[in-house]
């Protein structure tokens, strides 16, 4: 009866902590269907979260106007509300612009009230700042559905389940470039490099979740570093709304 008892406790442990593994997990779809990953192997798609962050978004916003290419930003409506002028830059130069909730929560943990009302309230951040948004006037999406990136890339069934119902497509990733802590541009891209095969999302910060003003130099340097090499070796950057249609 002990034997079984603890044997029964151990599965259990091992359920709960393989659930918390997936929860947390880009590329796996346990928990319903994400999108990570093109089948065009000769695309590649630079997204950024955490944004707007003043100075750094600006200073990207230059390099990929250099390079004449056009990322992805999932903002958090909170820094939206602060900075509603670098979201219209981003959106005046034709980058996609993706919904990252208002105060970025671990959603895995949230109930789906909490988590309707971070979506819901980014995305009158984001509208009251870029009305054009999503209306099928905007320069980018062309009536395409919202993005919508959860925080962390944390979620449960439920969370993709809200996610969809206010008409979202859950993005995640499949290149993690682990450019959010003390690092370095080299260290940043090369962790990019290691990974990238084509057709890849790449996931990268230009501001950070807990306040304004985080240092993202590297990743500026990181993405100038990343557009010489695969441009020059015919990859095509593109947005997330053209990756998937």
């Amino acid at each position: 009866m002990l034997v079984e008892s603890i044997l029964a406790g151990s599965a259990a442990l091992g359920a709960a902590t393989l659930a918390g593994v997936h929860a947390f997990m880009p590329t796996s779809q346990l928990y319903g269907a994400t999108f990570t990953h093109a089948q065009d192997q000769k695309m590649l798609a630079l997204t950024y979260d955490d944004g707007p962050n003043d100075p750094h978004t600006l200073n990207l916003l230059d390099v990929l106007a250099e390079f004449d290419v056009r990322a992805t930003f999932f903002v958090i409506g909170d820094r939206v509300k602060a900075r509603p002028d670098i979201l219209q830059r981003i959106s005046a130069a034709g980058h996609a612009i993706g919904n990252h909730t208002y105060s970025h929560p671990n959603l895995a943990l949230c109930s789906v009230e909490r988590t309707c009302q971070e979506i819901q309230d980014c995305e009158k951040a984001i509208k009251d700042a870029v009305p054009s948004w999503n209306s099928g006037g905007s320069s980018w999406n062309n009536g395409a559905q919202k993005i919508f990136r959860c925080p962390f890339g944390a979620r449960r069934p439920a969370t993709l389940k809200v996610v969809r119902e206010l008409g979202y497509i859950p993005i995640q990733w499949d290149v993690t470039c682990y450019d959010w802590k003390q690092t370095t541009a080299e260290r940043v891209a090369g962790h990019a490099q290691r990974q990238i095969t084509g057709g890849n999302v790449i996931l990268l910060h230009d501001g950070g979740h807990k306040m304004m003003g985080a240092d993202r130099a590297h990743t500026v340097q990181a993405t100038r570093a990343l557009l010489q090499r695969y441009k020059d070796e015919g990859f095509r950057f593109v947005t997330i709304p053209e990756m998937i249609s």
